[in-house]
C-alpha cells in the first residue's frame, strides 16, 4: 500500500532532522577530518621521496662497489700482462701487450671517476634525505596534535553519531526509493543540507524567495508533494505566524465635580 503525502511528508521532516543533527556533529569537528587527510597524504608522499632517494643511495654505492671491483680485476690484469711482457719474443708481442695496458689503464681512470661521482651522489642525496626527513618530522608532529583533537571530538560524538546513524538507516527505509534520491541530491546541490523545508512568514525555509498564496494553500492541504521554484527544496509545511493584537488602552474617564455646592 502506497503511502499518503502525508506520511512521505512526516518520512522526510524525520530523515531532514536526523541529517541535521549528524550535520551539527560534523560542525563540530570543523575542518580537522580534511586536514588530517591532507597531512596524511603529505606525509605519505615525503615517505615515497625516501623511499625513492634511499634506493637511489643503494644504487650509487652498488656502483662503487661494482667500480671497486673492475679496478681490482685491471690491477690484476695489468700484473699479468707485465710479467707476459718480460718474455716477450718480439717486438709486435711488446706493442699488443703495451697498447692492452694502456686500455686497462684508461678503464682504471674510468671507474675510479665514477667512483668519485657515485660519492659527491651519495652526500648530495644525504643531503636531501636529511632535509625532507626534518620536514616529514614536523609534519607528523602536526598531524599527531590533530589527530589527537579529532580523536578527543570523535569520542565525546562517537555514541550519539552512531545512534543517529541508526535511525536514519531505518528512516530511510520507510522512503521509497525514487523519492529518497531526489531527497540526497537536493540536499548535496544545497550548501545548508536542507532539502526539505517549512514555509516562514510567507517565503522558503531555504532559500527566502517569496511562495504564492495559492501555493501555500496546496501545501497545506497536503494532495502532493510541492517544491520551491527557486531552489528545488520539498516544502514540509506552512508554519503559523500568529499575530498577537496589542491591547487597546482602556479610555481614562474623569468624573465631573458636582457644581453644587454641599451645604
Amino acid at each position: 500500500m502506497e503511502n499518503t503525502v502525508a506520511q512521505k511528508l512526516d518520512a522526510l521532516i524525520k530523515l531532514q532532522n536526523l541529517d541535521s543533527q549528524l550535520d551539527e556533529i560534523k560542525k563540530i569537528r570543523g575542518d580537522l577530518p580534511e586536514e588530517v587527510q591532507d597531512l596524511e597524504d603529505e606525509i605519505a608522499g615525503y615517505q615515497t621521496r625516501i623511499e625513492k632517494f634511499d634506493n637511489e643511495l643503494t644504487a650509487y654505492k652498488d656502483s662503487i662497489k661494482e667500480n671497486k671491483d673492475n679496478i681490482k680485476d685491471y690491477e690484476k690484469r695489468i700484473q699479468h700482462l707485465e710479467e707476459q711482457q718480460m718474455n716477450v719474443r718480439n717486438n709486435r708481442e711488446f706493442d699488443a701487450i703495451n697498447k692492452e695496458l694502456e686500455t686497462l689503464g684508461l678503464d682504471i681512470q674510468v671507474a675510479e671517476k665514477r667512483i668519485r661521482e657515485s660519492k659527491i651522489a651519495i652526500e648530495a642525496k644525504d643531503d636531501q634525505i636529511q632535509q625532507t626527513q626534518s620536514v616529514l618530522d614536523e609534519r607528523q608532529k602536526d598531524l599527531d596534535v590533530k589527530k589527537a583533537e579529532l580523536d578527543s571530538i570523535l569520542s565525546e560524538t562517537e555514541v550519539e553519531e552512531e545512534k543517529l546513524l541508526k535511525q536514519k538507516e531505518k528512516a530511510e527505509k520507510s522512503i521509497e526509493d525514487r523519492l529518497l534520491r531526489a531527497y540526497v541530491k537536493i540536499r548535496d546541490n544545497s550548501s545548508n543540507g536542507l532539502a526539505v523545508v517549512p514555509i516562514k512568514r510567507g517565503a522558503c525555509g531555504g532559500c527566502f524567495n517569496a511562495v504564492p498564496p495559492q501555493k501555500r494553500a496546496d501545501i497545506k492541504e497536503q494532495r502532493k508533494l510541492i517544491i520551491c521554484e527557486h531552489c528545488g527544496r520539498i516544502f514540509s509545511n506552512v508554519e503559523v505566524e500568529e499575530v498577537v493584537e496589542e491591547e487597546k488602552p482602556k479610555r481614562r474617564t474623569s468624573r465631573r465635580k458636582s457644581t453644587k455646592d454641599a451645604k
